[in-house]
């Protein structure tokens, strides 16, 4: 099989309790807020999270439409609790791109 192969679109169809359970959170942070001047907004997802299914998700909960979604897998760090080795949870993040003049307000909520 090539590794250029193209994988043919597909409508992603998802009940409402599954576009809440997508999109967990919005990451609010120095970083995420320079980026929603180029109407990029950053989300918390599960690991199993595709870009369709955020693409979806997003689309669905806040009725705009979404150019592009990029994700990123965070390792969780490895900290100290009162004095113990432990290690912190491994999250996903998706960095969604929203056409011109679209915007999602993330201090209001959903």
């Amino acid at each position: 099989m090539s590794r250029f192969r193209v994988i043919p679109a597909q409508a992603t169809v998802l009940t409402r309790e599954e576009m809440y359970q997508l999109v967990r959170a919005p990451v609010i942070t120095e970083k995420s807020t320079a980026a929603s001047e180029h109407n990029q907004v950053t989300f918390r997802v599960p690991l199993t999270a595709t870009k369709r299914e955020v693409k979806a998700a997003v689309e669905g909960l806040f009725s705009v439409k979404v150019t592009a979604v990029n994700t990123l897998r965070v390792e969780g760090k490895r900290k100290r609790f009162k004095g113990r080795p432990g290690e912190r949870s491994d999250y996903k993040k998706a960095i969604v791109t929203l056409v011109e003049g679209a915007k999602i307000d993330v201090t209001t909520g959903v």
